[in-house]
């Protein structure tokens, strides 16, 4: 009988976590406070201070979609203090 490392263990199981009914993975998009977005694997608990922000789906759907959303990159305590401090804010 062959003995996997748990460190082979661990991976296949994270493998198994992220693959879908379809053997695909599936993820979700997540957004934190600065208005900032990432995907994450859909069947993991958030990364502390990241909340769902609603989509969920393959790798390049997230990605897509984040794409269509996240016009901004900066920050939104930049945005807001650029605009308090009457900063061009346009693009």
């Amino acid at each position: 009988m062959q003995q996997v490392s748990s460190n082979n263990q661990a991976q296949a199981l994270s493998s198994d976590m992220l693959t879908g009914v379809n053997g695909t993975a599936s993820y979700k998009v997540v957004m934190n406070a600065e208005a900032q977005y990432s995907i994450w694997p859909a069947q993991q608990k958030n990364a502390y201070g990241w909340f769902d922000e609603g989509m969920s789906g393959t790798k390049d759907a997230c990605l897509a979609h984040i794409d269509a959303v996240w016009l901004d990159m900066r920050p939104l305590s930049l945005q807001k203090a650029m605009q308090k401090a009457g900063v061009a804010t346009e693009l």
